[in-house]
């Protein structure tokens, strides 16, 4: 017998529990599907973020920054330590409690905010009288009921055609975070940031890493300035970057992976390394989802058609984060979320694409948001720009990180803020005040002239908005 609710939530992630709360925080009676599962087969909600993503990659990265700070930089604060060594599988471990504990706390929030959690894959089986039959493939089948139903499914690692995963040799985002010891050699096929930051951490543990990109520049996304300075920085920690490359055979051994590539200038290239990351972005996920039974609209890539507010085709049916258009972000997919909850109780949810900020967790961190100089000059659009490097910060040399620095750009008439981008120490918090700016349409000069605390960090971001005007207090 099918079970009726309100609103139905396909997909756990950030997207998808987060719509899910907001929805029952709404009034409405609302269910909510998810798969993963985590080692004893019990239900671990979160999406990949929570699982094989954000989490866990951000606990991986953290260990092994603290080993590098051991071993590399203690005795500069006055601090003997002796012979370090690095437990891999006591870091893999504390990864997984970390895991754990997300997963455990969005089931406490299903809870308290009367959330119907069901443990399985959702797939639409048909509908009829206005609304959807969503069948749950678990431990026992059900049948759930709505008239709203968001598709939070979510997205999955592109595999390399000749190079497809087997989470042993050749590795998604899944499997470069449960390697058991450090490589000796480890590859990455792909610049992005999977790929900076799961290099980032077996680096720092002694593995000799080589990235390959097929792009003839480094970090295309991000500002000239920034990915410029990224290289250089990056390159000088020991990654081997190489740019223009055209991945040709892969070919796997019992315990090794050889690649065969051209380099940029053509030239034929082999790599052998113990195991191989490949990174080259991902694709939406609707394996299961069935949409031929309802008439569900898909674009050629695969994801769902949805319009500025995430209206699928089907009256009722609305989808969010990386299973449709714009950047595959999880606090993206979480603000889309949050509006379709609201825009189905009758308010108006609101998501800004200009403002949603972009992370880049390796060590410098690197974070941005808004408009690159190069966007603006290819959009013809008048500007000024100013930065101020953290070699400057009081509080950067106090905590013995200067890399990088702070830049803005601002519209040359109006003095309206268009984009910050930063590399260096904690841009990933320092991010959040530009973002904040810009989404009340601030100007540089209402930076500048904001009282920062001293010393700190921040403090760069007010020099970067004074240098707009050709000013500084360089403090």
């Amino acid at each position: 017998m099918s079970k009726q609710f309100d609103v139905v939530v396909i997909g756990g992630g950030p997207g998808g529990y987060i719509a899910a709360i907001r929805a029952a925080q709404l009034g409405f009676n609302v269910a909510c599907i998810d798969e993963w599962k985590n080692a004893a087969g019990g239900p671990a909600p979160g999406g990949t973020c929570t699982n094989v993503g954000c989490i866990p990659s951000k606990a991986l990265l953290q260990s092994s920054e603290h080993f590098e700070h051991a071993t590399h930089h203690f005795a500069e604060h006055g601090i003997s330590t002796g012979t370090v060594k690095m437990d891999v599988a006591k870091m893999v471990a504390r990864k997984d409690t970390v895991v754990k504990q997300n997963n455990d706390g969005i089931l406490y929030l299903f809870k308290k905010n009367k959330v119907s959690f069901f443990h399985g894959r959702g797939s639409f089986t048909g509908a009829k009288d206005g609304a959807y039959e969503v069948k749950v493939a678990g431990a026992a089948e059900e049948v759930l009921v709505a008239k709203q139903v968001i598709i939070a499914t979510g997205s999955n690692a592109r595999q390399l055609p000749g190079a497809e995963f087997d989470e042993d040799l050749i590795l998604s985002n899944d499997g470069a975070l449960r390697v058991g010891a450090v490589p000796k050699k480890l590859g990455v096929i792909g610049s992005g940031v999977i790929g900076l930051e799961m290099g980032s951490v077996w680096r720092r543990l002694g593995a000799e890493v080589t990235i390959l990109e097929a792009m003839p520049t480094f970090m295309g996304a991000a500002d000239e300035a920034v990915a410029k300075e990224a290289l250089k920085v990056f390159t000088k920690q020991g990654l081997k970057i190489e740019l223009g490359v055209k991945i040709g055979e892969v070919k796997k051994g019992k315990k090794s992976v050889t690649l065969s590539y051209a380099n940029a200038k053509g030239e034929a290239q082999t790599l052998e390394v113990d195991k191989l990351i490949v990174s080259i972005g991902r694709v939406p996920n609707t394996i299961g989802l069935n949409p031929e039974a309802v008439g569900l609209q898909l674009d050629e890539r695969g994801a769902i058609v949805v319009d500025a507010e995430c209206k699928t085709n089907l009256p009722g049916v609305w989808a969010v984060g990386d299973v449709v258009r714009g950047p595959m972000l999880a606090h993206k997919a979480e603000e889309e979320g949050v509006a379709v909850a609201e825009r189905i109780a009758g308010q108006h949810g609101h998501v800004n694409f200009g403002t949603i900020p972009w992370v880049i967790y390796t060590s410098p961190e690197i974070a941005w948001v808004g408009k690159t100089e190069q966007q603006l000059k290819a959009e013809g659009v008048a500007y000024k720009a100013g930065q101020f490097p953290f070699l400057a910060n009081g509080r950067a040399r106090a905590l013995g990180d200067t890399t990088g620095f702070v830049k803005f750009l601002a519209d040359a008439k109006t003095d309206e803020i268009l984009g910050v981008h930063i590399i260096g120490p904690m841009a990933s918090e320092l991010i959040s005040e530009a973002v904040v700016a810009m989404e009340f349409k601030a100007s540089a000069e209402d930076i500048a002239r904001i009282c920062h605390a001293h010393p700190s960090l921040s403090e760069a971001t007010k020099e970067a908005a004074l240098a707009v005007d050709k000013r500084t207090l360089n403090f």
